[in-house]
């Protein structure tokens, strides 16, 4: 990039902001911190909103010019649980709206909000949305109280390793692989030549285990459902929410707020107030007011964080689509 158009952008960059207009954070910094704002109630015990939305990663999406973005759950998660410590927290009422994410991720974002559950002593109760499918269900398990929304899609208990081989479209165009490697599997999965039986198998095992571990947060998650009807269910399909309800993955179908009852129920007060937190700019106004979704132009992978490389995931991705 040029020094006359770096030149420019940082002007840009500096008069928009100036204005008013929009925040940029083009080249690095940090970001404000957490705002509250009461989204439902006048009194009552406090009630922390904790929005799981979208692909579940570990890494900050920017959006152009570092305008808009989106910030990694991780992170984000454990900092909103992070204010809450000390902002008398009651209860919290989970709000998920994720097709899943990658695997780590979606297992420290299930560890963090277990955790502070158990440190509180406080219950958690869970409204799914349109979509809390594979590590969007696996946070869900951390809570007390599941209910979903009528027309929610959620399960997809599964794990996926995508991957593809290029080899025959290399041949094509006279492209040789010319990897070099010390050890047998070490560039098991490579998408620059088939795959051998071996390495199918070896991946495989990988994938069970994680496969495996989803179950055991299921089963620990849903008491009334023992191991091996947990692995009946664990096939990676998707339920509707009345089929959810049937096989014990969920505890109700309803709305929010049904949601908003069993938690006045669970800690035993005729009101409460719901508080969201959020950045300075972003707009919280009810029980509903989201986050901003992520960038139009980012790609599946940038939303999981796993640009750098490939990686396992908790993702219901049906037919390949990115989400």
């Amino acid at each position: 990039m040029s020094r006359f158009l770096v030149s420019v952008l940082a002007l840009a960059a500096v008069a928009l902001s100036s204005a008013g207009c929009i925040t940029i954070d083009a080249f690095g910094g940090g970001r404000r911190p957490l705002d509250e704002t009461v989204v439902y109630g006048k009194s009552g015990p406090k009630v922390l909103l904790l929005d799981i939305d979208g692909v579940i990663g570990d890494s900050n999406v920017r959006g152009p010019l570092g305008t808009g973005g989106r910030e990694a759950t991780t992170s984000l998660v454990r900092e909103q649980l992070d204010k809450a410590e000390k902002s008398q927290i009651a209860a919290i009422l989970l709000r998920v709206n994720s097709p899943g994410g990658a695997v780590t991720a979606s297992d420290v974002v299930y560890r963090e909000i277990l955790r502070f559950k158990q440190e509180n002593d406080i219950p958690i109760v869970t409204i799914m949305m349109g979509v809390a499918a594979s590590g969007g269900y696996y946070v869900a398990m951390a809570s007390d109280h599941v209910i979903a929304h009528p027309t929610t899609v959620t399960g997809s208990i599964g794990v996926i390793a995508a991957g593809l081989n290029l080899s025959g479209l290399m041949q094509r165009y006279g492209v040789d692989n010319q990897t070099i490697t010390a050890g047998e599997f070490k560039d098991a999965g490579s998408p620059l030549r088939p795959m051998t039986a071996p390495e199918r198998a070896y991946l495989q095992t990988i994938v069970d285990d994680m496969h495996l571990r989803f179950q055991e947060v299921v089963v620990e998650g849903r008491p009334a459902l023992d191991a091996e009807r947990v692995r009946f269910l664990a096939d990676g399909r998707v339920y509707t929410a009345g089929q959810a309800l049937e096989n014990g993955l969920v505890d109700a179908v309803g709305y929010m707020p049904d949601a908003i009852d069993e938690l006045k129920r669970r800690i035993q007060a005729p009101e409460l107030r719901v508080v969201a937190y959020h950045r300075e700019r972003e707009w919280r106004a009810n029980l509903y007011s989201s986050t901003a979704p992520p960038p139009a132009k980012a790609g599946l992978a940038e939303r999981l964080g796993v640009d750098r490389g490939p990686g396992f995931l908790y993702l219901w991705w049906p037919g390949g689509l990115a989400p």
